[in-house]
């Protein structure tokens, strides 16, 4: 008997909020989802940790620099049709900045801005599932 077993890419995310109530999202520069509203994010490259992928990506996609340590984690996130392209899991963070903190979009994305928390666009894959998370938990 043969097993087939998924690939399965391993990414992480970051819910970036301020202590004033808004939420830093990224818009997407490609498919999928390109246009859509996201939080920062992408694959952990070989030889990193989640936390630390979370960490880069977040420079890499909003300008934003955080060490990796301050980065609290909120959960695992892995329905397997979380993503259109294939079985992703990823591991989300929480991270928390002033008001006012300056946003730069880079790498993937088109744009990078603060939204407040009580009028969000819809957003890409199921991360307003992991936004959700991240209120209850911090």
């Amino acid at each position: 008997m043969t097993e087939t077993f998924a690939t399965i890419r391993y990414t992480a995310d970051v819910v970036v909020t301020t202590t004033d109530g808004h939420v830093l999202l990224i818009e997407r520069g490609w498919p999928p989802h390109e246009g859509a509203w996201a939080l920062p994010g992408g694959h952990v490259d070989p030889g990193e940790t989640s936390r630390a992928a979370a960490a880069r990506e977040l420079a890499e996609e909003a300008g934003v620099y955080a060490m990796p340590e301050e980065l609290v984690q909120v959960g695992v996130f892995d329905a397997p049709d979380r993503d259109p392209r294939g079985r992703y899991v990823t591991v989300a963070y929480h991270l928390t900045v002033l008001p006012g903190t300056p946003i730069q979009a880079g790498d993937d994305a088109a744009r990078a801005q603060w939204w407040p928390l009580h009028a969000l666009p819809q957003l890409a894959f199921d991360h307003a599932d992991i936004l959700a998370a991240a209120r209850r938990t911090h």
